[in-house]
């Protein structure tokens, strides 16, 4: 790959944990664009599948340079380099810490000004990078960029638009969620309370400025905290910035089709607690209740690991084995703080 200046400015973080049967299409994808081919730096979380042997047969069946590292001063003179490297977190650092990890590996490089943080189950389309940086121009102040989510599915469904925060119980919503990508248009961005994770873009100056995701929610909310933080730098929605989304599967979070898993609830709760407790303390008792009708709901229902994990995570009690388990004993360290 030849950089210039034209290739290098927007750089992709892809964070991957046990990715080996999605993550090839995610890449496709961004070498596929039709515009602005973005440098690619791909964190793995000590998968424990295929991931990097997939990656690497990616590498050489394609005759691409596929350097890998394990520090992130060697990541990001690779990524100078070739446009593409693979940067060994060594440990399931959680969703924030790889993305740290990579958004820390692009800020070494100058002539990177947008971090575009992609779920590895994530396919851009073609027009991806051109429709962010058209954003970029029409708002070159912006903090956080967002576009729209759909299921990868036919036909095609919104996962969201943008996200929303309930202040009294900490519960996240999807604008348009399950609507019809052809007849809804994109919200304003003043309805738009953060932007997800799985396709997100924040620009060098408000990473410089903000900080990174916080580590300790482990999985969700990271975003949703960083969107909380942003100060005066505004969020935006760029016309035409789609992606194709299989979502859940690496933790197992729901679908419009599909409940979570009991590892996805009670990280979710957890964090939507530690969440509630950061920025709407006040509101801690009617989170609190509310997690217990949802638990409630799920009992009733017959999702019953789903309702007593749930439980356990909203009144701050230690995750059960089927959770932990889960995870490996570095991973749990990072995880649990013990």
């Amino acid at each position: 790959m030849t950089l210039s200046p034209r290739t290098t400015a927007i750089g992709v973080v892809i964070v991957t944990f046990n990715g080996a049967d999605v993550v090839i299409g995610c890449l496709d994808s961004l070498l596929a664009q039709t515009g602005v081919v973005p440098q690619i730096l791909v964190v793995d979380n000590a998968s424990g599948d295929d991931t990097v042997a997939t990656l690497r047969d990616w590498a050489d069946r394609n005759g691409r340079a596929l350097p890998e590292a394990h520090s992130v001063e060697d990541a990001a003179g690779a990524l100078g380099r070739t446009g593409i490297a693979l940067l060994h977190s060594g440990a399931n650092r959680g969703f924030a810490g790889g993305v740290n990890l990579g958004l820390v590996t692009l800020a070494r490089l100058p002539a990177i000004g947008h971090f575009w943080v992609l779920n590895p189950d994530a396919e851009a389309t073609p027009d991806a990078t051109t429709a962010i940086l058209a954003e970029a121009t029409r708002t070159p102040g912006y903090g956080m960029m967002g576009g729209r989510v759909c299921y990868a599915e036919t036909p095609p469904r919104i996962q969201i638009d943008g996200g929303t925060v309930n202040h009294w119980t900490g519960v996240t919503g999807n604008l348009n969620l399950g609507a019809n990508p052809a007849t809804v248009p994109q919200p304003d961005a003043a309805e738009v309370a953060f932007i997800t994770g799985a396709n997100l873009v924040a620009s060098r100056g408000f990473y410089e400025d903000v900080g990174p995701m916080r580590e300790d929610y482990f999985l969700y909310y990271e975003e949703v905290d960083w969107a909380m933080r942003r100060g005066r730098w505004p969020i935006v929605v760029a016309p035409g910035f789609v992606v194709r989304h299989h979502a859940g599967t690496a933790i197992g979070s729901p679908t419009l089709d599909r409940i979570a898993s009991p590892f996805s609830f009670w990280f979710k709760y957890r964090s939507r607690m530690m969440f509630v407790r950061r920025f709407y303390p006040l509101s801690l008792p009617v989170a609190l209740a509310h997690a217990t009708a949802k638990a409630a709901q799920l009992w009733l229902k017959g999702a019953r690991p789903q309702a007593t994990t749930l439980l356990r995570a909203a009144w701050g009690l230690p995750a059960p084995a089927a959770v932990r388990d889960v995870l490996s004993p570095d991973a749990q360290r990072i995880a649990f703080g013990r």
